[in-house]
């Protein structure tokens, strides 16, 4: 039986990514200190919690519901670039999944790739100019596989960001002395996707046990 996911799912999932951000934070910032404005942690940590007592108010009733009322929240609350660029990836897969009560693995995959697609557009990014691209799209494509694959491929992503130069956002204007950073936005892009697995093994293991 192909295993499906309901908002509260999705829920959980975001709250577990505030969650890791919240930890995270000081390295996401120490990350953005040396190739960009040094607020990336602060930024997304009050994103995400903003989202967290969002969702927790008013729960949205399907999938696609939870991820755009997220977006949209993020896009209201975080200032810079990764409100919008986070925002517009959250939304867009939001709006992909429609009015589906629940949806399986693969269709999470699909939506997301528009997401990824949208944020592309958005920042004008491609895979290797040293931005959140690089851990987003080897996820979306693992995510097709499994949830473990995706995790795996976003933080490989993430690392393989260190010996770029950077071609888009802030960081580019820095030239050559980008090479030798991880991108805080590959690296916080990870997080998502560990935040994912970690719930989806969490809902498998609940399953189990109730069979």
């Amino acid at each position: 039986m192909t295993q499906t996911f309901d908002a509260d799912f999705l829920v959980r999932w975001l709250a577990a990514v505030a969650e890791a951000v919240d930890r995270e934070a000081d390295r996401l910032t120490e990350l953005d200190s040396a190739i960009g404005d040094a607020d990336h942690g602060a930024n997304l940590r009050r994103g995400f919690a903003a989202v967290t007592e969002t969702l927790a108010k008013d729960p949205p009733a399907t999938p696609g519901a939870v991820l755009t009322a997220a977006g949209r929240q993020l896009i209201s609350t975080v200032g810079g670039a990764s409100g919008p660029l986070y925002g517009t990836l959250l939304r867009r897969t939001g709006k992909t999944l429609g009015d589906d009560e629940r949806v399986t693995r693969e269709r999470l995959a699909e939506a997301l790739g528009s997401g990824v697609a949208a944020v592309s557009q958005l920042g004008g990014a491609q895979v290797g100019d040293k931005t959140m691209i690089d851990a987003l799209v080897p996820a979306v494509e693992g995510l097709r596989g499994s949830f473990g694959a995706a995790r795996a491929a976003a933080e490989e992503g993430a690392l393989a960001t260190v010996p770029l130069r950077a071609r888009k956002g802030r960081a580019s204007y820095l030239g050559e002395r980008s090479v030798g950073h991880q991108d805080p936005g590959a690296t916080s892009s990870a997080l998502l996707f560990a935040a994912l697995d970690e719930i989806a093994r969490t809902e498998t293991s609940g399953t189990e046990g109730a069979s």
